[in-house]
């Protein structure tokens, strides 16, 4: 495939790895040749580079299955789960799931992302709903817009909540971000 055929979500192999497009952008200045920014994220790593291609400049498209399962358990460095169709139990290195790996629950729902054989990571949702375990008390009259104050949720992440948010509270986090999203009732 060529440049002209990028679309955000493609994946593609580039020096050996594999790499989502982010985002991209055709250029056309006023002289010389046209050419194609790139944002693209290592599934490896996590890691995201800037890369420009000629325009016409061939890739190879990488085919990537994803696969559900299911999170049941962490023994030491290895996180186990479930595949939904053979009920077959699988170990996987946490190194697969990134920086996710901090609002992981038990019997979550993830995607297994396969290329060629080889598990090269683990998607998690967009979102999850985590019970706030610690945080500050709030005080009446905290109500400065766009202040927030630190919070662990149950499955021991960090992430700044509103002044409104209290222990025993249902939020709702972006896992691609770990940014608080909003209070869910119970």
């Amino acid at each position: 495939m060529d440049t002209s055929d990028f679309r955000n979500g493609l994946h593609i192999y580039l020096d050996g790895q594999v790499f989502t497009i982010i985002e991209f952008q055709h250029v056309k200045p006023g002289k010389g040749g046209a050419f194609v920014r790139t944002k693209l994220k290592n599934l490896r790593t996590g890691g995201v580079v800037d890369k420009t291609f000629r325009a016409g400049e061939r890739v190879d498209q990488a085919f990537l299955s994803k696969k559900p399962m299911q999170y049941l358990y962490r023994s030491g460095d290895e996180l186990t789960l479930m595949d939904l169709d053979t009920y077959e139990q699988t170990p996987f290195p946490a190194s697969v799931f990134g920086d996710g790996i901090r609002f992981l629950k038990e019997e979550m729902q993830v995607l297994v992302l396969d290329v060629d054989g080889e598990v090269i990571g683990v998607e998690l949702p967009n979102s999850v709903e985590l019970e706030v375990i610690e945080t500050d008390p709030s005080f009446r009259g905290d109500t400065v817009s766009g202040s927030s104050k630190p919070a662990t949720v149950e499955t021991g992440a960090k992430i700044n909540v509103p002044f409104h948010i209290n222990v025993g509270d249902l939020i709702r986090i972006d896992t691609r971000s770990g940014e608080y999203l909003e209070r869910v009732k119970k």
